[in-house]
């Protein structure tokens, strides 16, 4: 009975920061529309997220290409297919690998920065400064970052994608011993539109994901530094799974929506 009642306590405390986190995306979208608009902020909070986390996109993604490309060219050499190296790197990397990577390792980096740097502020009662004022913080603080993430994630994505083919034309040629043209004619034969919506939509979403987590996450930190410091693990810990959990659910309705374009 008590296993019972611990597991019923956990799940209602989940259903209830579950509806706190709904309403408070919904204020961080509503806060989107209307004046004033903080545009120095998201410029700020642009370079902060996109050029801050672009070594690491960038070093993730041609080392997950290039371990990638080895594992497929000595699975393919089996076959004697070799030439369609290109094919199935640009499917596993533009729809799976590129954006999960780069939504992982923005979440990792990015997602505790803004958890830490409002939850610092709230326990410091500049937030109630701002109210006190007449400033919206979720507004002021919130909305640029989520336009930021909406922006650069997808950004980042895209390079990542870039690099990792890089990484796997390295691979082509030196070890697999592929030219470049029949790589990259392999490349280009999937780059369709399926390919190119899924992986577009899949960082959009994670960006989302980062931004209503990361912030709430702030906005509720309690209990001084230690309650910013396990608002800040819980928000890089909670990212992280719903990206990957939310990467089956967008691959599976994406799947559904355009599989005739695939």
């Amino acid at each position: 009975m008590k296993l019972i009642e611990v597991f019923a306590g956990w799940i209602k405390a989940f259903a209830y920061e579950s509806q706190r986190l709904f309403y408070f995306s919904l204020k961080m979208i509503a806060s989107l529309f209307g004046r004033p608009f903080y545009a120095s902020e998201t410029l700020e909070q642009m370079y902060l997220i996109g050029v801050g986390s672009l070594f690491f996109v960038m070093l993730t993604g041609i080392s997950a290409g290039q371990a990638m490309a080895v594992q497929f060219s000595n699975e393919l050499a089996d076959f004697g297919s070799k030439g369609y190296l290109g094919r199935v790197m640009a499917i596993a990397i533009i729809r799976e690998l590129g954006p999960v990577l780069a939504g992982l390792m923005v979440a990792a980096r990015v997602a505790s920065g803004i958890t830490a740097e409002l939850g610092s502020m709230k326990s410091s009662n500049q937030i109630d400064a701002l109210i006190a004022f007449g400033i919206n913080p979720v507004k002021k603080l919130a909305a640029p970052r989520l336009i930021a993430l909406i922006i650069m994630v997808p950004v980042l994505t895209i390079l990542c994608d870039v690099i990792s083919l890089l990484g796997g034309w390295i691979i082509a040629i030196f070890i697999a011993h592929i030219t470049s043209t029949t790589y990259w004619v392999a490349v280009k034969e999937r780059l369709i539109f399926g390919n190119l919506f899924i992986g577009l939509a899949k960082p959009v979403v994670f960006a989302l994901i980062i931004a209503f987590i990361s912030c709430y996450k702030g906005f509720t930190a309690e209990g001084g530094t230690k309650g910013v410091g396990k608002a800040t693990t819980d928000s890089v810990v909670l990212t992280s799974i719903t990206i990957l959990v939310s990467n089956f659910v967008v691959t599976k309705v994406v799947f559904s929506l355009i599989k005739g374009y695939l």
